[in-house]
């Protein structure tokens, strides 16, 4: 315990409330920065005739900046156009919102020429990360 009383433990099952006290201080701080998030989700869905969700995209738009955050494509569904329409409508949906700016994150094993095809740029990369491998950040100006 430290001199003011402070107890550092470890939790590998938080409960919610003390995970949602960290989220909810560390927002308040970035918001006090760099002024309000006006975080919005941004969920795309391809859905098979059955219902079946076959890809979709996860994303935020906040700081007029879309932030990428799951893209992903059932096998059979790969290399046939829809990671590209998933993410023109992720990008057209961010303008709307007034972005200006996009970003995401990907392994090299998983296609990043794709986002090299479709307008990103490499910024930042980790390599050995996992072992063997790379983590690559991509960006894009709307």
């Amino acid at each position: 315990m430290s001199e003011d009383g402070i107890e550092i433990s470890e939790d590998e099952y938080p409960e919610l409330e003390a995970v949602a006290a960290i989220q909810r201080g560390l927002h308040a701080y970035n918001q006090e920065m760099g002024g309000p998030y006006d975080r919005e989700p941004v969920t795309l869905l391809a859905r098979d005739a059955a219902g079946e969700v076959r890809g979709g995209l996860l994303g935020l738009t906040y700081w007029n900046w879309l932030f990428i955050d799951w893209l992903w494509l059932a096998p059979e569904q790969r290399g046939r156009g829809l990671g590209a329409a998933l993410l023109a409508r992720a990008e057209a949906i961010a303008r709307r919102r007034n972005c200006t700016d996009a970003y995401t994150d990907t392994f090299d094993f998983q296609a990043p020429g794709f986002w090299l095809r479709a307008g990103y740029e490499e910024f930042g990369r980790l390599d050995g990360m996992p072992p063997g491998h790379a983590r690559i950040w991509f960006r894009k100006r709307l």
